[in-house]
């Protein structure tokens, strides 16, 4: 009984996000077209509603560890789901995202990414992929910013090994911007499929900066050094448990 009522408030929920995402991004639609503050709050007023509803009704909340940056910064992250890219914007002061080309044409979701000037980038060809990357991430210069990108590519569920890639060391090396890794757990009480939310503890750990003057494998091997040990662990805490 007790799993059946929590798939009621997880379809709850997300039917109610969704709605939320409509509603705020039509009537904020105007305003976030005039200033790209404005696109920032209405925003951040959507995570804080998400933030909400995932703890009244699914019983999920998070915690920080570590200092959440607030400079110029590149933030390489785990993704495990769509809650890691809510709790980022409500987090960090001035959030931008690289993300998958395909998200561009998202109702509402990419009119708001490129308001807020998000980099998009094709899923394919590694050259051309990093030449995207870069092209929008210049757009930016002058603007502080936390920078966020996801050094897998994609979600990655608990459990699951998928290679880092080397956007997050070219962009550092040719920007000359910090690199703060992230560890999440969010992933076990999101998962990337399926309708169950599961209540917990949601744990956003930031990590020492990145070393500064790595060449590019060696940046991409010590992220993923730090991360992945670092999500491991914290999935742990959550109770998750990997299968064989």
């Amino acid at each position: 009984m007790g799993l059946v009522l929590q798939y009621i408030r997880s379809i709850l929920f997300i039917f109610l996000m969704y709605l939320w995402m409509f509603m705020l991004g039509i009537i904020g639609a105007i305003p976030a077209v005039i200033s790209r503050n404005w696109a920032y709050n209405v925003m951040k007023l959507f995570c804080a509603g998400v933030l909400w509803m995932a703890r009244i009704l699914c019983g999920i909340t998070y915690e920080t560890r570590g200092e959440v940056p607030t400079g110029d910064v590149v933030v390489a992250s785990k993704h495990q789901s769509f809650l890691d890219v809510i709790l980022h914007m409500y987090l960090l002061p001035r959030a931008n995202y690289v993300m998958k080309r395909e998200l561009k044409w998202a109702p509402i979701l990419g009119f708001y990414a490129m308001r807020i000037g998000a980099a998009p980038v094709k899923r394919g060809d590694k050259s051309k992929a990093v030449g995207q990357m870069m092209k929008g991430i210049e757009r930016q210069v002058g603007e502080a910013s936390q920078l966020v990108i996801y050094p897998q590519g994609t979600r990655v569920p608990p459990g699951t090994y998928k290679p880092y890639k080397v956007g997050a060391a070219v962009i550092c090396e040719r920007m000359g911007k910090p690199c703060i890794p992230v560890a999440t757990n969010a992933g076990v009480m999101w998962p990337k499929r399926g309708l169950l939310r599961h209540p917990g503890v949601v744990v956003f750990e930031y990590l020492d900066p990145m070393p500064e003057g790595l060449k590019l494998e060696a940046f991409t091997k010590e992220l993923e050094a730090r991360i992945e040990p670092a999500s491991v662990r914290l999935a742990g805490e959550a109770g998750f448990e990997p299968k064989d």
